[in-house]
């Protein structure tokens, strides 16, 4: 499934929006029920305004009904493979803080990582439930 996902995502990053930073990227996020959501960056000339191909992705899922995430592929045109930003990965904890995250260049480099390991104690301090007690 990971060749697929990858493929996916290479497709997916063809259809980026990109014209201010020309850096394309794009996504495909796998679901426990074994659906497929890509995703690409679409830039605005606000860059805060930009949505990254991880949270395009993720909001497809959502939009179709699927929140229980497994595993996103990321391809981008740099030197290593990319890591999501901040944004994303609290958008996609939201989800699944396990979430497997494999990330491929243009050129075949490929890095696998899990949410957890780029974001540790994503909800800890904002839900009163994951406050550790007695500090």
């Amino acid at each position: 499934m990971k060749s697929d996902l990858h493929q996916i995502a290479l497709d997916a990053r063809l259809k980026a929006y990109a014209p201010y930073s020309r850096f394309s990227v794009g996504a495909a996020l796998l679901t426990e029920s074994g659906e497929v959501f890509s995703g690409c960056n679409v830039e605005n000339v606000s860059f805060g305004l930009t949505m990254c191909a991880e949270r395009v992705a993720v909001g497809k899922a959502i939009a179709a009904g699927q929140s229980a995430l497994k595993a996103i592929a990321i391809v981008s045109d740099s030197e290593v493979p990319v890591v999501p930003c901040g944004g994303c990965r609290q958008v996609m904890a939201e989800f699944n803080p396990e979430l497997s995250i494999i990330s491929w260049t243009l050129s075949g480099q490929k890095a696998e990582f899990t949410l957890a390991s780029l974001l540790p104690l994503a909800r800890q301090g904002m839900i009163e439930a994951d406050v550790p007690r007695g500090t």
